[in-house]
């Protein structure tokens, strides 16, 4: 895919690959594994689960890209109802509410959030010293979903000199005892983002375990009005 942006030069500096690196993992994770699951208590603390490149989530028989070389997954417990976790996530429209890093948000098309389904997101990317500040735009396009259970959508991110080819990305939603397992992995996807695999699965991660945090906070809150 192109848009006018060429990725990174395999010739250029670390320290360059590092900063935009930075900036770009950070920005799109708030935007997309591993062996075995926690249990429930374990996942509550929202520790992070060591990657590797096995069997992933699903929905509808669907994962993330396999063979993609920035992978992360991980889990949390959240003391809600399953309705209203559900809600939160898939109603795009309203993420700017309770993710400060999404900017805008928009849907492609009319009615409830379903297969096909598409919509328009933008956050930004702060200053680094190889890059001025500039804004990601991620075009997500839901594959799968099941209600209440999963969801999976794909897409590329693009920003001024910045751009992942291919994200893919799967939540899913479990009844447990005291609340409901939330699980999301991601892969990304591009020559780009490849140049340190490193170091863009770990602010993938951060970005993963952020959003978990503020979807845990908001259900959780809204649950005790």
């Amino acid at each position: 895919m192109t848009n006018g942006i060429s990725p990174l030069s395999g010739q250029q500096s670390r320290p360059r690959t590092r900063a935009r690196l930075t900036a770009l993992t950070i920005s799109l994770a708030i935007a997309g594994s591993l062996a075995g699951n926690l249990p429930a208590a374990q996942a509550a603390t929202g520790r992070p689960l060591a990657t590797h490149h096995g069997g992933g989530l699903q929905c509808r028989g669907e994962g993330v890209d396999t063979t993609a070389k920035i992978r992360y997954r991980t889990e949390t417990l959240i003391k809600a109802p399953l309705s209203t976790i559900w809600k939160l996530q898939t109603d795009v429209e309203r993420w700017p509410s309770w993710q400060k890093p999404v900017t805008s948000m928009k849907r492609l098309d009319p009615g409830p959030l379903r297969r096909h389904s598409r919509f328009r997101w933008t956050t930004p990317v702060p200053a680094t010293p190889a890059s001025p500040p500039t804004t990601l735009v991620i075009t997500s396009t839901v594959r799968q979903l099941q209600h209440g259970t999963c969801i999976r959508w794909t897409g590329p991110a693009i920003g001024e000199g910045l751009r992942i080819d291919r994200g893919v990305h799967v939540w899913t939603f479990t009844k447990v005892k005291g609340g409901v397992l939330v699980r999301t992995e991601e892969t990304h996807a591009g020559d780009q983002i490849e140049t340190d695999v490193p170091l863009a699965t770990h602010f993938l991660g951060q970005g993963l375990e952020a959003w978990l945090r503020d979807l845990k906070t908001t259900a959780e809150a809204r649950n005790q009005q």
